[in-house]
């Protein structure tokens, strides 16, 4: 745990440094995209290739929409309220 800190320490810090460097951000920007996609595939290969979650898939199937569409919905719900508090005014001017 205290290794995966660092690292992000260390990213917070070399980002502080290059944040007015655009190449570098669109570089790192593409990165993150490309990691994000693979790091999903690599979470559907393995949920695949597990036969306890194949064969309760119809029972588990039901509950995973259902928590994911009350994370969705929760989501939008919080981000029209801090939009709406704390964003909304500073676009007035």
């Amino acid at each position: 745990m205290t290794e995966i800190l660092l690292i992000m320490l260390a990213g917070v810090i070399t980002g502080f440094f290059l944040r007015n460097r655009n190449k570098v951000t669109g570089v790192v920007d593409k990165l993150i995209i490309v990691s994000i996609i693979f790091l999903l595939f690599s979470l559907g290969f393995a949920v695949g290739g597990d036969p306890v979650i194949i064969s309760n898939l119809p029972s588990l199937g039901l509950t995973a929409l259902a928590l994911s569409l009350a994370g969705i919905l929760g989501s939008l719900i919080m981000a029209m309220l801090l939009w709406r508090f704390y964003f909304k005014d500073s676009h007035k001017e």
